[in-house]
């Protein structure tokens, strides 16, 4: 049988086998992960047999292909979506948003915040605004504000990040992780604009290319945001929270980072 169904102009053969390629993987490895023949995994690369949705949704898995993308797959092989995108206001995620304002609020007196897959904030605990103060540029903060953006902008965070060189190669390598899993051009284009910013500290544009830290090791075993408030500087560390199992995109997309005191002083200004 042969394939016609398509997604604009890729095929759903295609779109598995430059999944395939992307997570490093043979079609004997991807034929193991899916419990099926090399044969058939060859023959819907090619386009010589037209998957099933089922079969669709085994191979996806067999990827770690993100919910988003999966529906994508599933259009361009023909077949209806079957993850659904609910907005956070609507009547099913009630249970989501209850359970996250939840872990905002009982997180308090320490900071935390809710981001989507484009790191823009969806929401925040009242700890959070207190770090925010001399932020240059009030555009920032204007919705939808870019945590990444907010971060490292010469207007925004950046100045007040004592270890700015080593906290923006940890955030570059993590959303080059993240733009590795999801192949997110939306990603890639803000790690683009987050890598011309000035780093004061000698990490410029080389950090979060995948190699080693360009602002240099520390010898703690867990990289702190270090940053200067009118109270001295704070030492936070970053804990980040998925759902579960999610079956929703916009609950696969949704992470919770949490922060929490590095040292006594930090902990006792929060507490205080």
């Amino acid at each position: 049988m042969t394939q016609t169904a398509r997604h604009g102009t890729d095929t759903v053969g295609a779109l598995l086998h430059r999944w395939r390629l992307r997570r490093g993987l043979t079609q004997m490895d991807l034929a193991l992960r899916a419990e099926v023949s090399t044969r058939h995994v060859s023959f819907v690369e090619t386009g010589r047999s037209s998957p099933t949705a089922p079969m669709i949704v085994t191979l996806c898995e067999a990827l770690e292909v993100p919910l988003r993308e999966r529906n994508t797959l599933l259009l361009a092989g023909g077949f209806a979506p079957a993850y659904r995108e609910h907005g956070l206001a609507d009547p099913p995620m009630a249970a989501v948003c209850d359970a996250i304002a939840h872990i905002l609020k009982f997180h308090e007196p320490y900071p935390a915040l809710v981001v989507d897959r484009g790191w823009d904030l969806v929401d925040a605990n009242g700890a959070l605004t207190p770090l925010l103060a001399g932020v240059a540029d009030p555009s920032l903060l204007e919705p939808p504000v870019n945590v990444l953006r907010l971060s490292l902008h010469p207007d925004g965070l950046a100045p007040r990040i004592e270890n700015l060189a080593q906290w923006r190669a940890h955030l570059l390598r993590r959303l080059g992780q993240e733009i590795e899993a999801s192949a997110d051009t939306g990603l890639e284009r803000l790690r683009a604009e987050l890598r011309g910013y000035p780093c004061p500290g000698g990490a410029g544009t080389a950090a979060g290319n995948g190699g080693a830290d360009a602002g240099g090791a520390e010898d703690g075993i867990i990289v702190p945001l270090r940053l200067r408030t009118d109270v001295g500087v704070l030492s936070l560390l970053s804990v980040t929270t998925v759902f579960g199992t999610p079956l929703d995109v916009t609950v696969s997309e949704l992470a919770i980072e949490s922060f929490y005191p590095a040292d006594a002083e930090t902990a006792r200004v929060f507490t205080g």
